[in-house]
């Protein structure tokens, strides 16, 4: 179950690579005021870009409810992610996402290259993961990578609807981490085993809660969980 191709295990030379990243960054004024997810996206992307992919880069931001929102563009990650890799990332301001814009600039596209998608939540198909919206990504990929393990659990357009229409679907270095950590202290861990549960969704946490239960000896849960009305 938790055996997953990686980009360690594709050739991606030529190809067009969708990855789907984590770069829900907290913003003031348009500025970002912790790059620590971003970071942590460079190892993957720097992979692909090595490998000669054509490296297109998509996130949410925020919760604009399906409609374009200048306060949630991706506009000031393209240039910072342009400054921590040392290369342009071509920013595609399309308020429907894949839209023109989009279209141009992958189509330009020189293997190595990088270009960053507007903010998935624009689209009001995304937390649905409606057909169209997952349709229109799969058509600009020839590989999907998903490396955004804060929202794997989420059945949208962006990690999950594109995997119906592209051949091949791998995860990148930060899924791969999460998951070789998680499947080692589930599976195997060295006891006393403590989890401890935090967040403000304890609704979205039940099914895990329950898993827990059954497998650590202590657990506790803090943060907004402890008030949270569900």
């Amino acid at each position: 179950m938790l055996n997953k191709k990686s980009v360690d295990d594709i050739n991606v030379k030529g190809q067009r690579v969708l990855v789907r990243c984590d770069f829900n960054v907290p913003l003031k004024e348009g500025q970002i005021t912790d790059e620590n997810r971003l970071v942590a996206a460079l190892p993957t992307i720097k992979k692909l870009i090595a490998d000669g992919g054509k490296v297109i880069l998509c996130s949410h931001l925020g919760k604009p409810k399906g409609e374009p929102k200048p306060e949630l563009s991706l506009a000031p990650v393209a240039v910072r992610l342009s400054e921590l890799l040392g290369q342009e990332v071509k920013f595609a301001a399309d308020p429907e996402v894949v839209g023109p814009n989009a279209k141009a600039a992958v189509a330009a596209m020189q293997d190595g290259e990088v270009v960053l998608l507007e903010n998935t939540r624009y689209r009001a198909e995304e937390t649905k993961n409606g057909e169209a919206f997952s349709k229109d990504l799969a058509s600009l990929a020839d590989v999907f990578v998903n490396d955004a393990f804060g929202t794997a659990h989420r059945a949208h357009c962006s990690n999950v609807g594109v995997t119906e229409y592209v051949d091949t679907a791998v995860v990148g270095y930060l899924m791969q981490k999460e998951i070789d950590f998680l499947g080692n202290a589930v599976n195997n861990p060295v006891r006393p085993f403590v989890a401890i549960l935090g967040g403000a969704k304890v609704a979205d946490k039940l099914n895990v809660i329950s898993n827990l239960l059954e497998k650590c000896d202590t657990l506790i849960i803090g943060g907004g969980e402890v008030t949270s009305s569900g």
